[in-house]
């Protein structure tokens, strides 16, 4: 019997909705399964030893007030992202929706699309293949060009979207995710991220954040099968206001 193939589903921003948490993060996309935010720079995606306010509480308190929810709130975090990157992230209001995507994401079946804004002039297109090493003291990642002991192989690609005469805008697919791999791979190559303090040359003034943004997901819908493509805005303001949109 032939498979139906699943159905193509794209979702906009119509009227927004938020979490009314401080800081208050938009939600891009709910149903009974799924509960789809735009991350914003700066908050953590857990909790750490840091005891700073987490994504994840702020959107148990959404779910709880939301819902009137008693009791302790069903959440399940599948994938994260690092505190400075900003954008889309899927959250999973059933265990069974985060067993199916967890599963998308061990067999590569999530896709993930980064959009970051660089220093210098970069290739149309590029592939970059490095090993990645992470000194967990420093929490800093090291890209080699050769295999090193414990080091692990991190491949990205990338298209340039727009330039300009001192930065490029460039759309990210991630081959592997590794810890700071879009970071510590684009600096290797000498295209430091804007604002990035970490691995670039620059300091990281006030209200200067990472121009790093996971802006498109591409899966399976873990209940429905439907396909679902979620885009998330551009920002307006520095450096995403360099081009035009």
């Amino acid at each position: 019997m032939k498979q139906k193939r699943p159905v193509q589903s794209k979702h906009k921003h119509t009227s927004k909705k938020w979490t009314g948490t401080t800081p208050n993060i938009e939600i891009v996309y709910e149903d009974n399964h799924l509960l789809v935010i735009d991350k914003p720079a700066g908050l953590l995606s857990q909790a750490d030893k840091t005891n700073k306010v987490d994504l994840t509480e702020l959107c148990k308190r959404y779910l709880k007030k939301a819902y009137n929810k008693p009791g302790n709130v069903y959440l399940g975090l599948t994938h994260r992202l690092d505190q400075p990157v900003s954008g889309l992230m899927v959250l999973t209001k059933t265990s069974k929706a985060a067993s199916r995507i967890s599963q998308l994401i061990r067999e590569h079946q999530l896709k993930k699309t980064y959009w970051a804004i660089v220093h210098g002039r970069t290739p149309l297109e590029a592939t970059y293949e490095h090993f990645l090493k992470k000194d967990s003291k420093t929490n800093k990642t090291k890209a080699f060009s050769s295999k090193k002991s414990g080091a692990k192989p991190a491949i990205l690609s990338y298209t340039t979207l727009k330039q300009s005469a001192h930065y490029s805008l460039i759309e990210i697919d991630l081959v592997t995710g590794k810890p700071h791999q879009i970071r510590v791979q684009l600096s290797k190559m000498g295209f430091p991220l804007w604002g990035d303090y970490k691995y670039g040359e620059e300091e990281t003034g006030p209200g200067k954040s990472l121009a790093l943004r996971a802006y498109a997901l591409a899966f399976e819908h873990p209940v429905r099968k439907e396909l679902m493509n979620i885009k998330a805005d551009i920002p307006r303001q520095q450096p995403w206001n360099l081009f035009d949109y």
